[in-house]
């Protein structure tokens, strides 16, 4: 951004003089990534609605106008962009034009109530405007059919708060309903439209964005398959939900739907050039010599295409709890690589680091997720490709091993981040890695555990008795791979965490009513097994009790009778003589040492 001129926030009119739309700070990562690579250095560029600081810091480069409807968030940001307009889209001047126009929050987040409404269409008419001819338009959209529309447990239009103010299902037929409809007011607007992107988790949290072209095609690729359930078990973690949504999206991807049911998708939209002019004509003058358009540099502007190295990415990863390193998928001559952008995601609490930020970029393996065929098996109770994946599993780790060590991207291989293609294993990700070697056993082990724990917690069915805890679940997977463990080498394994899982428990991050209820029952069933084992018990120690009462009904009877008497006078003179015997034998002994004691 340049610094010729201060800062300022303009009023035009039309501004919430007290509301704010500041959204979470984590949010725009992924969104911060894909817009670097879009906007060339020294473009102008309009943002629209409310932004993270990723994105700001990404476009550092550029120049930055901001169109807000709050007055707050303008005072934050005056100082981080050359100018702030704060009103609602009736606020931006007549006839200027931006190279790249981003509304990463949506046209709901633009519209000011402080003024004459426009609607879905008015505004996207009046941001279309804003952009030059040649120059790009990145939307975002929300789903309303989206996962996280199917798995809320509140109902979407039961809220009362203060910025629900407008109908967000598919009840408002002004606005687009699905990604078709967008595309076509798009288009009925001017604009062409390019690449398009699903973006999971939530809408106010887009951590993952994924081409929708691929995501169509590639529906067993283990890469969508490790980030849908990554992003979705991350993304809503401690939040009441009625069904798990990391499963949802994996049965969406396998089943080609995974764009589709997207809580939100980003679109990249091209507004048609104008007629071919001289190269090297002026920039046309707006009227206002300080926002006149610049002469940048087109030819790094990718195409708003996906593929090929030059052009957009397929996928766009950012986790704050991965050392905040935002990650791209591009797609090259020899297939999907990663690439680390560099662009960093600022999150809150300890820095907890697991991705190696320095890691080598390189391929991404094609094949199936671990993960995904191990739980097909075990829900098939297919226990002859169980036994073929696990001894597979195992028998890569001992070839991948030195001297009976793991280290490395291998010692962090479990099931979520190796993928099988065939006779072919190879670690999804090698970004992560471990901070020490490990033997062979203990990584075997761990993955095992950690896969038995999602088994039982998730409730998933399997070939195996369902009384087995953990430690016991994972003792028997290992013997499925090969291996003989006990329960010692699984808890050394597995401490400090293998203590603290237990099949009556939900499984980790969100709180599904499915997967709850599922705990409860087998909550509900470990109850009525201990309580028969209880009753069983109890109706033991009173039989024992029964039996112990007749035994002493029995010796008191016995010890009021004449027999009894009888033999306890003939029993007295025996006992009287033998303690007689007994005395004198002790008194004889006395007697003999005091003898030897005088002698000597």
């Amino acid at each position: 951004m340049t610094t010729e001129t201060a800062s300022a926030v303009t009023l035009p009119g039309g501004e919430m003089l007290a509301w704010s739309d500041r959204t979470d700070e984590t949010g725009d990562g992924a969104l911060a990534a894909l817009a670097a690579r879009l906007v060339p250095t020294g473009a102008r560029v309009l943002l629209a609605g409310p932004h993270g600081p990723a994105l700001l810091d990404a476009l550092a480069h550029a120049r930055i106008t901001c169109l807000l409807r709050g007055y707050p968030d303008a005072a934050v940001l005056a100082d981080r962009v050359d100018r702030v307009l704060v009103a609602g889209p009736h606020g931006l001047p007549a006839g200027e034009e931006y190279d790249v126009v981003i509304a990463g929050a949506g046209l709901d987040a633009v519209e000011s109530v402080e003024g004459e409404r426009l609607g879905w269409d008015g505004l996207l008419a009046r941001l279309v405007a804003a952009v030059r001819p040649g120059g790009d338009l990145l939307l975002r959209l929300d789903n309303p059919l989206g996962v996280h529309r199917l798995v809320a447990a509140q109902s979407w239009y039961a809220g009362r708060d203060d910025a629900e103010w407008t109908v967000g299902g598919v009840l408002d037929a002004a606005r687009p309903a699905n990604l078709e409809q967008a595309r076509e007011r798009l288009a009925a607007a001017g604009m062409r439209t390019g690449t398009c992107y699903a973006g999971y988790p939530r809408p106010d949290l887009t951590t993952a964005l994924l081409a929708v072209d691929e995501l169509a095609r590639r529906t067993t690729s283990g890469l969508f398959d490790a980030v849908l359930h990554a992003a979705c078990t991350d993304g809503y973690t401690g939040r009441f939900v009625l069904a798990d949504p990391a499963r949802l999206a994996a049965d969406a991807l396998h089943a080609g739907r995974a764009a589709d049911l997207a809580p939100s998708w980003l679109v990249l939209a091209r507004r048609p050039a104008a007629e071919p002019t001289d190269p090297d004509e002026e920039p046309v003058d707006t009227g206002d010599a300080a926002h006149r358009l610049p002469r940048v540099d087109r030819s790094e502007h990718p195409s708003p295409k996906v593929g090929g190295s030059d052009r957009l990415p397929v996928a766009l990863l950012a986790d704050a709890t991965a050392g905040g390193t935002v990650v791209e998928v591009r797609d090259g001559p020899q297939g999907w690589h990663w690439h680390r952008t560099g662009i960093a995601v600022p999150h809150a609490g300890p820095d907890v680091v697991h991705r190696d930020p320095d890691g080598p970029d390189g391929p991404v393996p094609d094949g199936r997720l671990l993960r995904s065929l191990l739980l097909d098996g075990c829900l098939r109770r297919d226990t002859a490709l169980l036994r073929r994946l696990l001894r597979g599993y195992a028998d890569w780790l001992d070839g991948q091993a030195e001297r009976g060590q793991l280290a490395g991207a291998v010692a962090r291989a479990g099931v979520d981040n190796v993928v099988v293609d065939g006779d072919r294993w190879a670690v999804l990700d090698r970004g992560w890695r471990a901070e020490a070697p490990s033997p062979v056993d203990v990584v075997l082990a761990r993955t095992l555990w950690r896969f038995a724990t999602d088994l039982l917690t998730g409730g998933y069915a399997h070939p195996w008795t369902s009384t087995l805890d953990v430690a016991g679940l994972t003792v028997v997977l290992g013997g499925v791979a090969g291996r003989d463990f006990d329960r010692a080498v699984v808890e050394a394994a597995t401490q400090p965490t293998a203590a603290t899982a237990e099949p009556t428990d939900p499984p980790p991050g969100p709180r599904s009513y499915q997967q709850l209820r599922e705990a409860w029952l087998r909550q509900r069933e470990e109850n009525t097994r201990l309580t028969a084992l209880l009753k069983w018990t109890e109706d033991l120690l009173t039989s024992r009790e029964r039996a112990l009462r007749r035994a002493e009904a029995k010796i008191n009877l016995l010890s009021g009778s004449l027999s009894y008497k009888v033999g306890r006078l003939a029993i007295t003179p025996a006992r009287m003589a033998r303690r007689g015997a007994r005395a004198a034998k002790r008194r004889a002994r006395a007697a003999i040492s005091a003898k030897q004691g005088g002698q000597q």
